[in-house]
């Protein structure tokens, strides 16, 4: 054979051998140490290491049916292959998740061969025309699960109450900092008979539209519990909201949830928990410390009792009610915010400024810039600024 026929052969004997058999040891034998490929995909190296491990995975994400040599010219130390082959993605391949469907790839490639072995090697094929399909689907998929997120945004804002009660003696603030996924957070505050408050802060499992779902269930079931039965115990309160919701939401989704009542006149607050991270009141002697209270998660089995506690809110005393977006955040090196941070941010936490706000500059610094929030972060505060007379 003439060396031009020899190249050809030894063109062919490689695409035959990786792209038809998946054996790629050949590749050490017919690529020069020094080989470089021209033609590149996101993330591939241009070496003969790179070529073995590129080839890999793609005979990995596509299973082939056949391999046809459609045309080979040889001129010189160049050698140009035309081959197609029907194959199908049954594994994600440059982030494309798997179609399943039959497709053919067809390409070009030319291989510069020196001494009888190859050297450099351009490539021209219909790869991305065989991904469309799988990519549009992305696409379609991926809007709509935009278009969820922005109606379950919608629903969540919903839920929340527009304005905060403006008490004689009290201060209440709030902070709300969505994630940029939707999560299960709410809060609420609502008028009660005898000039008593619902204060109500929340977590539902799950995220996007089932979770904002439940939120909006939970947040209403919980209003109109309390504001229909006139009830003054948040036990009672959280005992019927479960029994609805036990029926109602689906199994493997929950809710935690603290309720409690102010009752500005007394300056009293009673309050039941249902599994949510415990809030901190903190003394005017700068000291802090866990509102706790036993009690399942709503929705999770039917019959449970909570139990309830009342503590007395002297001047100066606050209560800080959050969810767990503010805890769990991480920093740089992966060390959570943590519950003893918080615990002696409250502690040390004066009057002259808002809670909420001192707690999140203090976050900021935690982790630092270029932080990508986790979950959503809520922040309720409850400040007995003045004597009651």
């Amino acid at each position: 054979m003439t060396s031009e026929e020899e190249n050809k052969t030894l063109a062919r004997h490689l695409m035959e051998a990786v792209w038809k058999q998946g054996v790629l040891d050949v590749v050490d034998e017919i690529l020069t140490p020094d080989f470089v490929d021209h033609s590149l995909l996101p993330g591939q190296a241009s070496s003969r290491e790179g070529y073995k491990q590129s080839a890999a995975e793609f005979y990995a994400a596509f299973s082939f049916a056949d391999l046809t040599i459609e045309a080979q010219i040889a001129e010189g130390d160049m050698v140009v292959t035309r081959f197609s082959t029907r194959c199908i993605q049954r594994g994600e391949f440059l982030g494309v998740p798997p179609s399943g469907e039959v497709g053919t790839y067809s390409t070009i490639r030319i291989n510069r061969i020196v001494g009888g072995k190859i050297t450099d090697e351009w490539s021209e094929g219909s790869l991305l025309e065989m991904l469309l399909p799988s990519f549009e689907r992305e696409i379609r998929a991926r809007e709509r699960v935009e278009q969820d997120l922005r109606v379950a945004r919608s629903i969540q804002q919903a839920s929340l109450p527009k304005e905060v009660p403006e008490l004689e003696g009290w201060r209440i603030a709030t902070y709300y900092q969505p994630a940029r996924e939707v999560g299960g957070d709410f809060y609420d505050l609502f008028e009660l008979e005898e000039g008593r408050v619902g204060v109500v802060v929340g977590d539902a499992t799950g995220k996007g539209m089932p979770a904002a779902l439940v939120v909006s269930a939970a947040s209403s079931m919980l209003r109109a519990v309390a504001q229909a039965f006139h009830s003054s115990s948040p036990g009672e309160v959280l005992s019927r909201v479960n029994e609805t919701l036990v029926a109602r939401i689906p199994s493997n989704m929950f809710v935690t949830c603290f309720y409690a009542i102010l009752d500005p006149k007394s300056a009293t607050l009673s309050y039941a928990n249902a599994g949510h991270d415990l809030p901190y009141m903190r003394h005017s002697d700068g000291d802090a410390e866990e509102l706790r209270a036993r009690g399942m998660p709503l929705g999770l089995m039917p019959g449970m009792i909570y139990e309830e506690v009342e503590v007395s809110l002297r001047e100066g005393k606050s209560v800080l009610f959050y969810s767990d977006g503010l805890v769990e955040a991480h920093d740089p090196k992966g060390e959570m915010f943590g519950f003893p941070r918080l615990r002696a941010l409250v502690a040390e936490h004066g009057e002259e400024r808002e809670l909420g706000e001192f707690l999140m500059e203090e976050l900021y610094s935690f982790v630092g810039e270029g932080w990508e929030q986790e979950d959503d972060i809520t922040l309720l505060t409850l400040l007995r600024s003045a004597s009651l007379t």
